[in-house]
């Protein structure tokens, strides 16, 4: 089997695999990189996610990448947009030519006496695993699965006399036009899906189990645009981007400190919007606190609109079981349905869902450790982006990237060619990595690493506080073991491959 070797592999070419190529290229520009991605187009996310009103809920100042300013005049983008700027950076900065389409990695073993992962992947393009070494792993892979989203069993589905469907298997050829539509959930893609289809569908219906918090925020922002009309790009990014970063970090702040208080400003938001039958305390009144569970935007209030319009509705209730035409409730109520749309959330999978294995010992992300929210302790030469829960995923990406580089360099200068880190502290207190109490998280928080109590194995939700650790902290410090290969066996793979 042919086997080629490179000094980092990226794996996933989203985002944060577009955003990893572009530092390796101009902070480690003596590496030879590539990036491995599964499917057969740039975009992860989304290119995957094609469901009507596909959107980001994170200003594109932070979601998008501070090397190239977002120019749209919308600040919360479209998904189709946003798959657009990710394919024009990658193309811009000569980034699409390091990537490999249709190359799924299987699992990636790392050998202490060569200092390199093998990695075994399935190509497209050939009946036989393809074979790649490198010195350095980086996975960008993000932490939702691929193959399918979450699907509980509903009593009765098979009955269902027309289509269900999940938002990540929606299928092209879906004509709503005119049916009544149910869509179960009340999470982001929930939020999205019932306005965005109310404006072809008869009437959309969101059957949701217990409420979210949601916040309507203009698509626009008016005083970006201000700056963006007066400075440079660049430097307009750059503040619009600061100025966003601190207003985020002030409200979450404000919800975790002030809880009850940030409960009050929400549903006051919310109330404004609603019609007056609406019952709001009902649909709109979380059990939890705000920032628990991720919130979910509403750009220009669109959802309340198509409730005020009548064009779509907001039932909460538990699901009794499907039948031939709707969903009876437990409350003994049926909604009548064409189409029922299934926004029950997504599965997680740690790694990538890569097979992970050192010196021939399995690796079990779940019973490791998290160092900075970047590498995995005891896991040598390996890298994972966890981008934020609470705010936009870029901001962590962008600085773990950084990182990486900073990693990099400093094991070029100190001619090393290993670097792990090592948890020392028996008694450390371990926390899940996500810190959130949604389903999607709960249902697979022990297949993740776990954060511990102290830096520098907690990894902050706070960007402020990553900026110190991961740009300007010293790299080496008391948890990293560096080290240097115990022959030349991989330099001569280097010199063969």
């Amino acid at each position: 089997m042919h086997t080629e070797h490179f000094d980092v592999l990226v794996v996933g070419a989203g985002l944060s695999g577009i955003d990893a190529g572009y530092h390796l290229q101009t902070r480690c520009p003596n590496k030879r990189y590539a990036i491995l991605e599964g499917r057969d187009a740039i975009g992860g996310t989304w290119d995957l996610f094609r469901y009507p009103g596909i959107r980001s809920d994170s200003d594109m100042f932070t979601l998008g990448y501070p090397f190239r300013p977002w120019r749209d005049a919308k600040s919360i983008a479209d998904g189709p947009s946003i798959l657009r700027y990710v394919r024009d950076t990658a193309r811009e900065f000569g980034i699409d030519r390091h990537i490999r389409f249709r190359q799924t990695v299987r699992s990636a073993a790392w050998s202490t006496r060569d200092a390199h992962w093998t990695l075994e992947v399935d190509a497209a393009n050939t009946s036989e695993p393809v074979r790649y070494t490198c010195d350095f792993l980086y996975l960008c892979s993000g932490y939702y699965s691929y193959a399918r989203g979450h699907a509980p069993a509903f009593p009765g589905s098979e009955g269902f006399a027309g289509p269900i469907v999940h938002p990540q298997e929606w299928p092209e050829d879906l004509d709503y036009r005119d049916q009544r539509v149910v869509v179960i959930g009340s999470g982001a893609t929930a939020v999205t899906l019932v306005p965005a289809m109310a404006d072809r569908a008869r009437h959309v219906t969101m059957l949701q189990r217990s409420p979210t918090y949601i916040v309507s925020l203009p698509s626009e922002d008016g005083l970006a645009n201000a700056v963006r009309r007066l400075l440079p790009d660049r430097l307009a990014h750059r503040i619009v981007r600061w100025k966003n970063v601190l207003l985020s970090l002030m409200f979450f702040q404000f919800c975790r400190r002030w809880p009850e208080r940030a409960k009050r400003l929400i549903r006051r938001g919310v109330a404004m919007q609603l019609p007056e039958d609406c019952a709001v305390d009902t649909h709109f009144r979380p059990t939890y606190d705000p920032w628990d569970q991720r919130l979910c935007i509403v750009p220009e209030g669109d959802l309340f609109k198509a409730l005020r319009d009548g064009r779509a509705s907001i039932v909460t209730d538990r699901i009794d079981r499907f039948t031939t035409g709707g969903i009876r409730l437990q409350s003994g109520r049926e909604l009548a349905a064409d189409i029922i749309v299934t926004a029950t959330g997504l599965k997680l999978v740690a790694c990538g869902g890569i097979h992970l294995d050192v010196d021939g010992r399995t690796v079990d992300p779940g019973e490791s450790f998290s160092y900075k929210g970047v590498m995995l302790s005891g896991v040598p030469n390996m890298a994972v982006c966890v981008g934020y829960t609470n705010a936009s995923w870029t901001l962590r990406a962008d600085l773990t990237s950084r990182y990486v580089c900073r990693l990099l360099n400093y094991m070029d200068r100190k001619g090393y060619d290993q670097c792990v880190a090592r948890l020392r502290d028996p008694d450390m207190e371990s926390q899940p990595l996500l810190n959130l109490t949604s389903g999607y998280v709960r249902r697979s928080v022990d297949e993740f690493p776990k954060q511990g109590s102290r830096a520098p194995w907690k990894q902050h939700q706070n960007y402020l506080l990553d900026l110190l650790s991961l740009k300007l902290g010293a790299v080496d410090d008391r948890a990293l073991e560096f080290s240097r290969r115990p022959d030349d066996s991989a330099e001569s793979l280097k010199r063969t491959a």
